[in-house]
């Protein structure tokens, strides 16, 4: 299952496994692509994973997570984001982009939020006013824009690991007494303001923090809930992660975000990305083979082994085609 390909849109993965948006911090001051963005990514598709979706990138300069992450703010960006798109697609592998603003979690004298409630021991964010949420938006739909004249082939708004559009879903970070205390109506905004410039016929993404594993915050039922509310909208796909917005303990172990994939999968029939902690092959497909979700990330697994999934293939059996520069080098 796991080698079987999938059809999303107008692009076909062939296979499940996909490279999940991880910072690299990498960048400089201005945000800009360098070599080692281009060689990182494009070493992935060389070892042979169905989808890469490039790292979170922030769409304001003062919603980056930290100065050294990738910038979508400005068009002067286009040009190295191509770069890395074009060196994938020489590769025969789908790339997607994660566009995110950081809210109260960007390292920033005066970062914003929903409320004026601090992350850990963060600076507290100034509570959003109608202004700032309206140019939030307008940021969001001009990242969009700028992806699909780099060429992205999916774009991913990141709602989730408490950034921005997920302090506004969650009840923890979001005491809002306003119209905006309802949380999907932000998210409803930037959707509709992507759909304005992102071609309808290609994948349009979220990531969600699916459980915050703390009373009173976010859940598998209310995350699916408001994937149900903005589904029609034009949500093709769904990332599942959790955690991320408040500062809690929990247990990590291989695979112990794929029950809230599956959850999410089966409670809005739409296609889900699920993982968490994968180190091996045969766990990701039995992943797929339950039903569980549609497509594998392997994090850190692909950070230490860009190769893994030509190398592994065999493992089930699968006969993929390996690069002809090293098939010297095939076991």
């Amino acid at each position: 299952m796991l080698f079987e390909p999938f059809q999303l849109k107008n692009i076909k993965l062939k296979n499940r496994t996909v490279l999940p948006p991880m910072c690299m911090y990498s960048s400089d001051a201005h945000g800009f692509v360098h070599d080692f963005h281009v060689i990182h990514y494009a070493t992935r598709a060389i070892g042979g994973v169905g989808l890469i979706i490039q790292e979170a990138t922030a769409v304001d300069p003062d919603g980056r997570i930290t100065t050294n992450d990738l910038g979508i703010w400005s068009d002067e960006h286009i040009e190295g984001l191509k770069d890395i798109v074009d060196t994938v697609h020489q590769y025969g592998v789908p790339i997607g982009i994660q566009i995110n603003h950081a809210g109260r979690k960007a390292k920033i004298d005066n970062p914003i939020g929903p409320s004026a409630i601090a992350f850990g021991d963060y600076k507290v964010p100034l509570e959003m006013d109608a202004d700032m949420i309206h140019q939030v938006v307008y940021q969001f739909r001009e990242a969009a824009r700028r992806a699909n004249a780099a060429g992205y082939d999916l774009l991913e708004i990141h709602a989730a690991h408490g950034y921005l559009l997920f302090e506004f879903l969650s009840p923890l970070s979001n005491k809002r007494s306003d119209v905006y205390k309802n949380g999907v109506l932000l998210l409803k905004k930037v959707i509709t303001a992507i759909n304005e410039v992102w071609p309808k016929e290609k994948v349009l993404a979220i990531r969600v923090s699916a459980f915050e594993f703390i009373e009173g915050g976010v859940t598998p039922q209310m995350i699916s809930d408001v994937i149900n509310e903005i589904k029609d909208l034009g949500i093709d796909l769904v990332d599942v992660s959790t955690g991320g917005n408040i500062l809690t303990k929990y247990e990590v172990f291989p695979g112990y975000q794929l029950k809230y994939a599956d959850f999410v999968k089966k409670h809005t029939g739409l296609p889900v990305i699920g993982g968490g902690m994968i180190e091996d092959l045969a766990f990701a497909d039995q992943a797929i083979i339950k039903n569980q979700c549609d497509l594998v990330y392997l994090g850190r697994l692909l950070l230490r082994e860009p190769y893994h999934v030509i190398n592994h293939a065999k493992d089930l059996e699968a006969d993929i085609e390996y690069p002809i520069q090293y098939i010297r080098a095939k076991k």
